[in-house]
Order: structure tokens, then C-alpha cells, then sequence
């Protein structure tokens, strides 16, 4: 059910699309205006979220380690699995933004007969995400040539390479494949698995879907419905210097890509997908574990009047004493 609502939710923005530009001509709303209160929304929402983390208070040092913290000198220690310096945690962030290194570690458990609960390596998941990830990134990058003129060498040597195996003309981009097998992965996983699926929300659904529509949109109109390249790139440069203007013949597919991406960078610091810049203010993640060397006092914690249990035997000494009670002081 929570996959029939995403769906069907991303269905209707299809539908508003087509019915904005290719019934209703509101070319401008969805080139010009729509496209300006996306990145808006998303400026303010991912700035409002980075704001809302870095001014969290974090007390305690709540390092999440799966190696041996530092101890006594002659016991072995895990410098990036139980970082003690702040170089550590470097290395530790390096690892688990490029290479997803706790995904990597991901472990699953099934129930065999007997029963017996058996535990194993499950690396499908960090395969899937790490394809789903680069690819976005590069086809991310590969955008730019639509805002810039003329095109920097460093992005037409990317593209070069991402088109090395040069496939029939156009030429076929490796990361167009990768993006949406990475993405039916990633929502057959969600699907198939009955535990999964059982936890998963209309939300976890709707950002697949929405990735999806972008993806399969973009390849369409690069390999089977032809757009003006040359209208989409002065509607993109147009955008960027603030005189925006919508060339004529562009192609409705490309306005349904278009809403679909305005969509994803409206939703974006709203939803899951914020956890890019996320795992940079993740205490579990970018504190060094060295609670055994220091010790972390919460600078909040304001004076409080205890009451000891000295301070309490001193007051019930006589009735402790009528009840033959063991008393620390005599």
C-alpha cells in the first residue's frame, strides 16, 4: 500500500506537468517561476536543517565503535573503527563518505531450522548504494555543460570516459544504466523483503519513485524522444543570470523532467535524503572514543543538592541501629 501511494503520487506530478505545459501552455510556470521556489525551498530548508543540527547540544561523547577502543599499551587497538585523535576521525569520515564503510559492514541474520539463528556478510546493499550514489554524482556533474559556456575540459574528459564504450549515437552513458539498475535494486530490496517492507513508509517509496521518474525521463528524451538541446541550454544559462526566458519547442517530456527535478530539490531538505550532509553532524560518527582517557563532564548539568548516603545513615542511625541494620560508621 505505501508503495501504490508513492506511486501514484509521483503519477499526478507527471499528470500536472503534462496538463501545466502540454493543455494549459503555462511554459513559463514550470520553466521560469517553479524552478526559482524549488531552489528556494531548497536553499532555506537545507540551511534551516544544517542550523537546527549544529546548534543540537551533544554532552556526552556517544561514539558509535565496532573495534577495540585504546587501552592499555600492549593491547592492539583499531585506530579507525575506535578513533582516539581527531586525525582518526578524519580518516574515519573519509572512509564512511566515499566508501560507505558502514554499510559495507552490514550484516544479516535469518532463522534456519532447528532453530538456529545464522549470521552473514550482506553486501549487496553497499554495492547497490555505492552504484546508485556515483552514478547520481556524475550525472550530476554532467549537468553543468547546460549551465556553463563554453564547457569546461574537466567535465568533457568525465563524459568522455562515462561514454567510453560508445554504444550506437548517441552515445551511451554507463552511468544512465547503473542509475536505474542501482534504483530497481534498491526498491525491489524494499519490496521482496518481508521484514523490510514491514518498516518501510510511503516516504522511504516516494523518493525511489521520484528518482525513478527523473532517471527515466532523462533517458527517454536523450535516447528516444529528441528535445532542442539547444532551447534546454538557453533556458538553463537564462535561469542562472536571472533572465530567464522560455525558448519555443523545447518538448513537453523535458518539462516533465524538469517539475519532476524542481519536485526532488523542493522535497530534499525535508526528507530522508538529508543525511549527505547529515553524517557531518552525526555525534555516533565525528567524535574521537576517548571516554577512557578523558573524562566528559556535560557543561549544561547545573548544581544539585544531593543527599548522600552518609548524610542519610547519619539521620537514620538510631532506627538503623533498633533494627539491627549493618551501619557503615559506628
Amino acid at each position: 500500500m505505501s508503495a501504490l501511494l508513492s506511486l501514484i503520487a509521483v503519477l499526478i506530478l507527471i499528470i500536472l506537468a503534462t496538463l501545466g505545459v502540454g493543455v494549459l501552455h503555462l511554459n513559463g510556470l514550470f520553466g521560469i517561476v517553479i524552478p526559482y521556489i524549488a531552489v528556494t525551498m531548497f536553499i532555506i530548508g537545507f540551511f534551516y536543517r544544517i542550523f537546527k543540527w549544529a546548534s543540537a547540544p551533544v554532552p556526552f561523547r556517544i561514539t558509535t565503535t565496532c573495534g577495540q577502543e585504546k587501552s592499555l599499551s600492549w593491547i592492539k587497538r583499531n585506530r579507525l573503527e575506535s578513533p582516539f585523535t581527531n586525525l582518526e576521525v578524519v580518516g574515519r569520515m573519509v572512509l564512511e563518505i566515499f566508501c560507505f564503510w558502514s554499510l559495507f559492514r552490514n550484516t544479516k541474520s535469518e532463522l534456519k531450522e532447528g532453530p538456529k539463528l545464522v549470521y552473514g556478510s550482506n553486501k549487496y546493499l553497499w554495492a547497490g548504494a555505492l552504484a546508485f550514489h556515483y552514478s547520481f554524482l556524475v550525472i550530476f556533474l554532467r549537468h553543468y555543460r547546460f549551465f556553463v559556456e563554453p564547457i569546461p575540459a574537466l567535465l568533457n574528459m568525465m563524459q568522455s570516459f562515462d561514454g567510453f564504450f560508445q554504444v550506437g549515437i548517441p552515445v551511451l552513458y554507463i552511468t544512465d544504466i547503473v542509475l536505474i539498475g542501482a534504483l530497481g535494486y534498491l526498491f525491489f530490496r524494499r519490496v521482496l523483503d518481508p521484514k523490510l517492507r514491514y518498516i518501510s513508509l510511503p516516504s522511504d517509496y516516494f523518493a525511489l519513485f521520484l528518482l525513478l521518474g527523473i532517471a527515466i525521463s532523462g533517458v527517454l528524451m536523450r535516447y528516444f524522444f529528441k528535445v532542442d538541446i539547444i532551447g534546454v541550454k538557453e533556458l538553463a544559462i537564462g535561469l542562472v543570470s536571472f533572465h530567464p526566458k522560455t525558448p519555443a519547442g523545447i518538448g513537453l517530456l523535458f518539462y516533465i523532467h524538469l517539475f519532476l527535478v524542481c519536485t526532488l530539490f523542493a522535497y530534499f531538505p525535508f526528507s530522508k535524503l538529508m543525511h549527505m550532509p547529515g553524517i557531518f553532524f552525526s555525534p555516533t560518527r565525528n567524535l574521537a572514543n576517548n571516554n577512557r582517557a578523558v573524562r566528559h563532564i556535560n557543561p549544561w548539568n547545573y548544581p544539585v543538592k544531593v543527599h548522600t548516603y552518609e548524610e542519610w545513615e547519619d539521620e537514620f542511625r538510631e532506627k538503623m541501629k533498633a533494627a539491627g541494620l549493618p551501619l557503615e560508621r559506628e
